[in-house]
């Protein structure tokens, strides 16, 4: 399989954001979180809303906030019902989602080098012979495209993309997998992700990267914050085992493109 092509945009630059905002909805999480639901689908207006919810609330600094966790269309507030009180947190929140979405700049953005088949991507001809294509043509739409990170969770470090294809949307397996390597590319029905550690799975495993996305030992433990945006880069089996050296020995082997 040949390295392919480099995408030539990412998402952001390519799909403006509507000008209406999501209308978001507030519930306590226990008695000391605020759930805040922008909406029950997945779309880059709810995301954009999420991510711009968590930066004002960064800027706003509110006392008390203790941390923030992503969904991919929901953001749970963590905070200490001792110095901040729930109502005035909900009216703040609340102030913040009526402002209108507007671009995020600067946007960190990551090319990734992944081996897409054979050893590294088990199930890549079960995903292109459930679409009708050619595995170079799943490689050439999945590299091809770009991915805004959502969210983490399953596992520590495990990202969530948001940006799959539409014709690369696959029905997870039927038979999960105990254990699937550290950094397997994975497709699970709309999704996409970049997995972290050796963990159980039940994703098509379409291909690898030798970037180590996660260290426990490492501050941050993860390369990657939501909200950055990724590409992919096809690399053959030879330039994987080169990169997974040199980031066994400590490089970071993604390329910082902004």
């Amino acid at each position: 399989m040949s390295v392919l092509a480099r995408p030539t945009a990412f998402e952001s630059d390519r799909k403006p954001l509507p000008s209406a905002s999501p209308k978001v909805t507030l519930k306590p999480a226990g008695d000391c979180g605020l759930l805040v639901e922008v909406a029950a689908r997945i779309a880059p207006d709810v995301q954009a809303r999420v991510l711009q919810l968590d930066e004002q609330l960064g800027r706003v600094g509110i006392p008390g906030v203790i941390e923030t966790i992503f969904g991919y269309a929901s953001l749970l507030v963590i905070f200490d019902p001792a110095r901040t009180d729930y109502d005035a947190l909900t009216n703040t929140v609340r102030q913040l989602s009526d402002e209108p979405v507007t671009p995020r700049r600067p946007v960190r953005r990551w090319r990734i080098p992944v081996a897409y088949g054979g050893e590294f991507g088990v199930d890549l001809p079960t995903v292109a012979a459930a679409h009708g294509l050619s595995a170079d043509a799943v490689v050439t739409a999945h590299a091809g495209a770009s991915y805004t990170l959502a969210m983490f969770g399953f596992l520590p470090g495990f990202a969530y993309l948001s940006g799959l294809p539409g014709t690369l949307a696959t029905p997870r397996r039927t038979s999960p997998r105990m254990k699937v390597p550290a950094g397997s590319i994975a497709i699970g029905g709309e999704q996409t992700a970049i997995g972290s550690i050796e963990g159980p799975s039940g994703w098509h495993v379409i291909g690898r990267t030798p970037l180590r996305t996660f260290d426990p030992q490492r501050y941050p433990s993860t390369v990657f914050a939501t909200g950055d945006e990724i590409m992919f880069e096809a690399v053959d089996p030879e330039a994987f085992h080169t990169l997974a050296a040199r980031a066994a020995a400590g490089e970071l082997v993604a390329e910082r493109i902004s």
